[in-house]
C-alpha cells in the first residue's frame, strides 16, 4: 500500500475511534489492533523477526523490574510504570500475532526470561536496584535508556509501517518513563548518565515536555 494512503488510513482510524483525542485509552491493545487493520502486512526479515522478539522480552524486563522494586520500595512510580510496560508487552504480542512468531515469553512469571541474556539482565537490575533508593530510581531511568536505544535502532532498520507504529509508540512512552526518572532522581540531588543512548539524544528528551496522545498518524516521525 502507498505510504500516503497508509497515513491517511490511519488518520481514518483515529477520528472514528476518537484516538486523536489524547493518550491511548486502558484498551491499548484493542485500539492498536484497530490502527493496524489499516495497514498490510508486509514480509519481515530475520533481524525484524529478531527485533520483535527482542522488544517483547524487553518490555517484560521493565515491566518485572518495576514490580520487583516497588515491593523494595514502595515508590508508586515504579508501579504506574509497570502498568504501561505491561501494555507494551501487549502491543509487541500484536506483532507477533500479526506475523505468526512464537511467543518468546514461556512464563508471565515476575523475573522468569526465555532469553539467558534478558535473564541475567534482569537479575543484575534487580540487585542493583536493592542497594538504594537511588539506585533503584537509576535502573529504572538505565531501562528506558536501553528500550530507547533499541527502538530508535528498530525503527530505523524496518521499512514496515506496522512495525514502525507501534514502536514509535513505545518509543514516546519510553521517552516519558526516562523523564519521570529523572524528575524523581533530581529531586533527589542525581543526575542520570546515558548508558545506551547519545549524551546528545538524552540532553533532548529531558529537555522537551511529557508527550501526548499517540504517534501514529505518520510512521516515519522522527522525534
Amino acid at each position: 500500500m502507498n505510504k500516503k494512503l497508509v497515513t491517511i488510513a490511519i488518520l481514518i482510524v483515529m477520528i472514528s475511534t476518537g484516538l486523536m483525542a489524547g493518550n491511548w485509552g486502558s484498551n491499548f491493545g484493542g485500539e492498536m489492533e484497530s490502527v493496524l487493520e489499516s495497514v498490510e502486512v508486509g514480509s519481515l526479515s530475520d533481524a525484524e523477526a529478531e527485533g520483535i522478539l527482542l522488544m517483547r522480552e524487553e518490555e517484560k524486563l521493565a515491566r518485572d523490574v518495576y514490580l520487583t522494586l516497588y515491593e523494595k520500595w514502595g515508590l508508586r512510580t515504579f508501579t504506574n510504570i509497570a502498568g504501561a510496560e505491561s501494555t507494551h508487552m501487549d502491543a509487541m504480542g500484536i506483532l507477533l500475532e500479526r506475523y505468526h512468531l512464537e511467543d518468546p515469553i514461556k512464563s508471565n512469571s515476575i523475573g522468569v526470561f526465555t532469553n539467558p541474556e534478558m535473564q541475567n539482565l534482569y537479575n543484575a537490575l534487580v540487585e542493583q536496584g536493592s542497594e538504594s533508593f537511588n539506585a533503584a530510581l537509576n535502573v529504572g531511568a538505565t531501562i528506558e535508556d536501553l528500550d530507547i536505544n533499541d527502538l530508535e535502532r528498530l525503527i530505523a532498520d524496518t521499512d514496515n509501517d506496522d512495525l514502525k507504529i507501534v514502536y514509535q509508540n513505545l518509543l514516546k512512552g519510553s521517552r516519558n518513563h526516562m523523564r519521570a526518572f529523572d524528575m524523581q532522581l533530581a529531586r533527589n540531588g542525581v543526575d542520570y548518565q546515558a548508558q545506551y543512548m547519545s549524551d546528545e539524544n538524552l540532553a533532548i528528551i529531558l529537555n522537551t515536555d511529557m508527550e501526548r496522545g499517540a504517534v501514529i498518524s505518520n510512521p516515519n516521525f522522527k522525534f
